[in-house]
């Protein structure tokens, strides 16, 4: 069937949407709404068969409603409505709640259900719901309501027609700062932290430091810090620590509030972002490997071990990895590597795995040429140290979406594991990027070299199937956000137990001293950094223009060409696994068998 996507943005969930559509045979356009654009026009060029919302933050016209079948994603159960849905859900404490697709008509988010999918909220942040809980019930709801749709003779139900049990389900406002307004002098941490994870990542929550007006992103509790409500108590990896009423919060970013005639502000880490306002605190230290158990603090970077499998974790704002988030997450990397496991688990447990190189710190930066230099510097180093760890097997465990060097970082492990709801972005030539991290070795050597230049070419996401059977994956992970810490866990330690494992190990130590002495791997990277560093040093370059316009987040003048009709995802050669959690089976090769 054609499908045309239609969305304010091309976001997470719409690239979800996109990628798992085009996994079942459809034929998947899509069409921004943008300002001065013509939706009724631009709609009639694609002439599709269907009409798909998954994110749309203005109402379809009735010119094109009327004309065509569109189903609009509401993350909301039925009988919610309004534009601050998933916020009021965090705002007021609930933990559970739905996604409903609705047929558009002259009212907004009141039209017939034509699915309807409940999801559980679990005590986290916004963001991580919208791309975890909330993507997953959502893309459930699409494809049924598309299967509904492609059957002919499903007839949706009323939305008056059905009554919800929760009686606080009702038509809500836009949530304002006035009502997430944090009062430091009255709120204990369960209030603070509510609200700064019902804002997160947009719009923030307001709030005032040193005078100046800012927007807070992120929260995070803190168990044994204490001080004078509001007071600032200590930082932490670019987070600062600000007491409540019951204790203390971390928040990691901090967004100026935007002044009449200036240009848009964008997210930094705290200290950084206040700078010299920033009276001298203590920088407080994370616990240090192997006791990163403890879960009376928050830190980005983690460490555990279960028997012969280590599992060090991270986590950072919107998957963006800085120069110093690298070389943190290296030297904890080396840490965890003299330990005595046979098998290391790299990833997050749930969100982002990597989105590359952090471009708002580049954006940011006095000269971000060379900050964009000494960053893909740090990321390769990284990326270099998993490629040539030969004295255990190394997992990537990516529980959520992946991009760009963020990829390439999971190909250089032994193993990807990917969770269910997962998209892949093996691509760089949106920034303007030719790219690093070893791809031109990772990429070619897992999927192929004609696969490659097609993913890089075409710039499209990859679902979680899609990888397993490119190649890009060894393994799905059938689960929800909450559960793949576990699921990964009992994974890593049955590999680490199998007899098979050892032999594994010293092949992969055979094979790349094979390469090292053949085709050594500094010479990708160094012909990777030379077209790297001609852009960079370029003022010139696409990259500068293309990389100001996502930090500032400016809108497209039209939709992407790339965006176009796309035709239904490549098979490859990888058949679907009878049972995608199951351990794959493997030779002595340091590869597994797919």
């Amino acid at each position: 069937m054609h499908i045309l996507l239609l969305a304010s943005a091309f976001n997470s969930l719409t690239q979800r949407v996109h990628a798992e559509l085009r996994d079942r045979g459809h034929r998947v356009a899509v069409e921004l709404a943008l300002p001065g654009g013509s939706l009724p026009d631009a709609v009639r060029r694609h002439a599709p068969q269907l009409v798909v919302a998954p994110m749309l933050r203005t109402a379809i016209p009735e010119e094109v409603w009327t004309a065509y079948t569109c189903l609009v994603v509401h993350p909301g159960p039925v009988g919610d409505r309004g534009p601050s849905s998933l916020d009021w859900a965090i705002h007021e404490g609930f933990d559970r709640w739905g996604v409903t697709v609705l047929q558009a008509d002259g009212e907004m988010d009141a039209g017939d259900v034509w699915a309807s999918v409940p999801c559980r909220l679990p005590p986290v942040a916004k963001s991580g719901l919208y791309r975890g809980e909330v993507a997953d019930a959502a893309l459930e709801a699409v494809l049924l309501a598309v299967e509904r749709f492609a059957g002919g003779t499903y007839v949706p139900s009323r939305q008056d027609a059905a009554s919800p049990a929760d009686t606080r389900l009702r038509t809500r406002p836009y949530l304002d700062q006035s009502v997430r307004r944090i009062d430091w002098a009255e709120d204990p941490t369960r209030t603070v932290l509510r609200k700064l994870r019902a804002a997160d990542s947009q719009p923030g929550v307001l709030d005032v430091l040193f005078g100046d007006e800012w927007y807070l992103h992120g929260g995070h509790p803190e168990r044994v810090l204490r001080g004078r409500p509001g007071e600032l108590l200590a930082t932490r990896a670019g987070a600062i620590c600000r007491a409540t009423t019951d204790g203390a919060v971390w928040i990691p970013e901090l967004r100026p509030r935007r002044l009449p005639g200036r240009p848009p502000t964008f997210k930094l880490p705290a200290v950084q972002a206040l700078g010299d306002r920033l009276p001298p605190l203590p920088e407080d230290e994370p616990p240090r490997l192997p006791d990163a158990r403890d879960d009376t603090t928050w830190t980005d970077i983690r460490y555990r071990e279960e028997g012969n499998a280590g599992f060090l974790s991270f986590s950072f704002p919107g998957g963006a990895m800085s120069t110093e988030q690298c070389r943190r997450l290296l030297d904890a990397y080396r840490e965890a590597c003299e330990r005595p496991t046979s098998v290391l688990v790299l990833g997050g447990e749930r969100d982002f795995f990597s989105n590359g190189i952090h471009l708002n710190l580049i954006e940011a930066a006095a000269d971000p040429a060379a900050e964009s230099w000494a960053n893909i510097n740090a990321i390769d180093d990284l990326v270099e140290a998993v490629l040539t760890t030969t004295d255990r097997l190394v997992v990537a465990a990516v529980a959520g979406n992946a991009a760009a060097g963020g990829v390439m970082l999971a190909l250089a492990a032994d193993e990807v594991w990917c969770r269910s709801g997962a998209v892949l972005n093996p691509h760089y030539r949106l920034m303007g990027l030719y790219g690093s991290e070893y791809w031109t070795y990772s990429l070619p050597r897992r999927v192929g070299p004609a696969a490659a230049e097609r993913l890089l070419r075409e710039a499209l996401p990859v679902s979680a199937a899609g990888a397993l059977r490119l190649g890009l994956a060894d393994r799905v992970v059938e689960c929800g956000p909450e559960a793949f810490a576990g699921e990964v866990g009992a994974l890593a330690a049955r590999l680490a137990s199998l007899p098979g494992t050892a032999a594994r190990i010293t092949a992969k130590k055979t094979e790349l001293d094979r390469l090292q002495s053949t085709t050594p791997l500094s010479g990708f990277r160094e012909r990777e950094l030379a077209r790297m560093r001609r852009t960079f040093d370029d003022p010139q370059a696409p990259y500068h223009a293309l990389r100001r316009a996502f930090v500032h987040k400016t809108r497209p003048a039209c939709t992407p060409a790339h965006l176009g009709p796309a035709p239904v995802a490549d098979t490859g050669s990888t058949p679907f696994a009878a049972e995608v959690t199951a351990m794959a089976p493997h030779d002595v090769s340091s590869r597994p068998i797919r």
